[in-house]
């Protein structure tokens, strides 16, 4: 990887953080890699609920429909993992995320998530309104890469 075209926490107009635990670490000593989507979930959590407008529609909820992640680097134990969260497409009822992790400004895990916007009654996807979709688009960030 050319090192000029990795993401850098600047890029991502979302960001959050989680504090690294000893019960994170696996036999080698480094945050077991199943962590790792545990902090994505919360950066991407509290981006869709965290802020001063959640970004559901009246009626609606989320569910995840696909996450790739590419493992960069060890993660290690003890300190901070930050979390960085932009839009990358949004379609008619989901939108894709993309989320890098860093320890000390220092790229870990990339990785593209699809979360799909489901009516809580019918349990079916549902468009996202036009102001749903501007909140979404105003959340896309720079892109180096």
């Amino acid at each position: 990887m050319n090192a000029s075209l990795l993401p850098t926490l600047a890029d991502f107009p979302a960001r959050s953080h989680d504090k690294l635990r000893y019960g994170d670490t696996d036999r080698q000593g480094h945050v077991n890699n199943a962590v790792f989507s545990t902090f994505l979930e919360t950066g991407r959590v509290e981006l869709l609920m965290g802020g001063a407008t959640e970004l559901a529609d009246a009626g609606c909820n989320f569910v995840i429909a696909r996450l790739e992640l590419d493992f960069v680097s060890e993660l290690f134990w003890p300190g901070q993992v930050d979390i960085g969260t932009r839009v990358l497409s949004i379609g008619r009822s989901s939108v894709r995320f993309e989320q890098a992790l860093f320890q000390a400004d220092r790229l870990v895990a990339r990785a593209q998530t699809v979360v799909v916007q489901v009516n809580e009654a019918t349990h079916r996807s549902q468009p996202f309104s036009p102001d749903t979709a501007a909140r979404y688009a105003a959340l896309q960030g720079s892109r180096r890469n």
